[in-house]
């Protein structure tokens, strides 16, 4: 005799794909239209330290003496990795702890027709086109404020390629951060990892000239952000020493797929839980 459960018998849900694309992309348009309709904070948040990091590094420091004539033009691509990375960082992990807490919203998204992962995915995708925003919004800036000459046409399939996995690693990690800080505790994680992150990201040097400082070089080897700063500069400084594109690439996407592949994992444990 057969024994059937309640739960062999139970329909499952359907999801055809072309429904699922349209509310995966309504969910995520859900976020972006959020974020267009509060376009200042977002640009403040985007430009301002980055732009102070300029006028200090590159400005005062240059005219004081403190830095040699070409230091802009390796200060530009850590910059704008810096600034895709934490952007696309922050804008996975604070919308999502406010909606795992006081505001609850993450519920109305799990009611969508929609798999569980592929709405932890959609956080995923907004925070990396915050990043991708933010590290392109940097390049005219950049060249306007340090004075430097724009790239070659041919350097910016490699810029937007690095661009776009250094914002989709920080997004992960945002994931990550997103599903496990408790809100009381923003803060002080967020002390703990974006310091750490920002001054061992290679963003104001080439991470080759850290040869003298060998235990440091390899603490900047741990950080995704120097893949990010050396890739960048790999693709716009032909003639300066970085680290190999194809490594830089490599680095980033596993990095990425092992921080989607926890951040997705967290997000259905505490959205389950």
């Amino acid at each position: 005799m057969t024994v059937t459960t309640l739960a062999e018998t139970a329909p499952r849900p359907r999801h055809d794909l072309g429904s699922v694309l349209r509310t995966f992309l309504a969910v995520l348009w859900r976020d972006v239209f959020t974020t267009t309709r509060r376009p200042t904070a977002f640009l403040v948040q985007v430009v301002v330290q980055p732009l102070l990091l300029f006028f200090v590094f590159g400005k005062v420091l240059g005219e004081a003496g403190y830095t040699r004539g070409d230091f802009g033009a390796t200060l530009l691509p850590g910059v704008m990795a810096l600034n895709a990375l934490l952007v696309s960082l922050q804008n996975t992990a604070m919308p999502l702890i406010m909606d795992f807490s006081w505001s609850g919203e993450i519920e109305d998204r799990l009611l969508a027709p929609l798999p569980g992962p592929l709405v932890a995915v959609a956080k995923l995708v907004f925070g990396t086109l915050c990043g991708l925003f933010a590290g392109l919004v940097m390049a005219p800036i950049g060249f306007l404020v340090l004075g430097t000459s724009g790239w070659a046409p041919d350097a910016w399939p490699a810029v937007l390629l690095v661009l776009a996995l250094g914002s989709a690693t920080g997004a992960g990690i945002g994931l990550v951060l997103g599903t496990v800080i408790a809100p009381d505790r923003i803060s002080v994680t967020f002390a703990l990892v974006l310091a750490p992150v920002t001054f061992t990201g290679s963003v104001q040097y080439p991470w080759s000239s850290l040869g003298r400082v060998g235990w440091f070089q390899v603490v900047s080897a741990v950080n995704p952000l120097t893949y990010v700063s050396e890739g960048l500069r790999a693709a716009t400084l032909p003639g300066q020493a970085a680290i190999a594109l194809w490594i830089d690439v490599l680095v980033l996407l596993l990095a990425l797929l092992l921080a989607a592949l926890v951040g997705v994992r967290g997000f259905m444990s505490r959205a389950l839980g």
